[in-house]
């Protein structure tokens, strides 16, 4: 999946909700000073940021595919080497981090059994390797609203939902499957506000992920049609939507 969108768009659509994930991923990866961390899949920085403000610049590293964002999240965090690459390709030697972190990430890895054996790769022995994906498949996902709208106006709709990781325990199949060890698992959860309907839709018109991408593919009757379908789910505006994400840490 590409994210060639601007760092804004993200910040609005998803951004909101990865804030919010950033320290409770950094918590059950057991980051603490002294530590020297790889953030993949950094996004425009929103873990990248969290770990800067636990160990400093010069003790983060992080990676993005997307040059948009490997760009803002230069400019967020400078003294951070920030590197345009994949999570299946890491450009690190063996060992080089007591951590390395996924946040939203692995069920967008080409092969994120790869990605995962990467992040292992580039982790000391013992280090932490943690990662945390929405859960799409049991509908508690910050999306399913928009998805359950959607297959109901076309029920052959590909959502999120079969992605890797998105489901319970599958998360943790993967970490098995990269040869990671005492892998264990965790939710984490993240509340937003929504001030207005139009605060929650408009994210969706800027193209980002599958979401946005879908969106963009319809034409302006089916668009308009999917965007009042997803009004009537929606509580009256102001609404708190929480959403769940499933958690898995390991040891290299």
């Amino acid at each position: 999946m590409s994210f060639d969108v601007a760092a804004d768009a993200y910040d609005r659509f998803m951004g909101r909700y990865s804030v919010q994930l950033s320290a409770q991923l950094a918590d059950f990866a057991e980051v603490h000073h002294g530590q020297t961390v790889l953030d993949v899949g950094c996004g425009p920085g929103a873990l990248t940021a969290e770990l800067v403000m636990r160990l400093g610049p010069e003790s983060v590293a992080a990676v993005d595919p997307s040059e948009p964002f490997v760009a803002a999240a230069r400019a967020r965090q400078p003294g951070v080497d920030v590197v345009q690459a994949s999570a299946e390709q890491l450009p690190f030697p063996d060992g080089a981090f007591d951590a390395a972190l996924a946040q939203l990430v692995v069920h967008f890895m080409s092969d994120p059994v790869a990605g995962l054996t990467e992040m292992a790769r580039v982790t000391r022995r013992d280090g932490v390797v943690a990662a945390c994906v929405w859960d799409h498949a049991g509908g508690h996902g910050p999306l399913s609203t928009f998805w359950n709208a959607a297959r109901e106006l076309d029920p052959g709709v590909s959502d999120e939902s079969h992605l890797a990781g998105a489901r319970e325990g599958h998360l943790a199949e993967l970490f098995g499957a990269a040869g990671l060890r005492q892998i264990e698992e965790t939710t984490v959860a993240a509340s937003l506000e929504h001030a207005t309907f139009e605060a929650w839709w408009d994210p969706f018109t800027g193209g980002v992920g599958p979401a946005g991408a879908h969106v963009a593919g319809l034409d302006a009757e089916r668009r308009a049609e999917l965007r009042e379908r997803c009004r009537r789910i929606l509580p009256a505006a102001p609404f708190v939507l929480t959403a769940r994400a499933w958690a898995a840490r390991g040891r290299a």
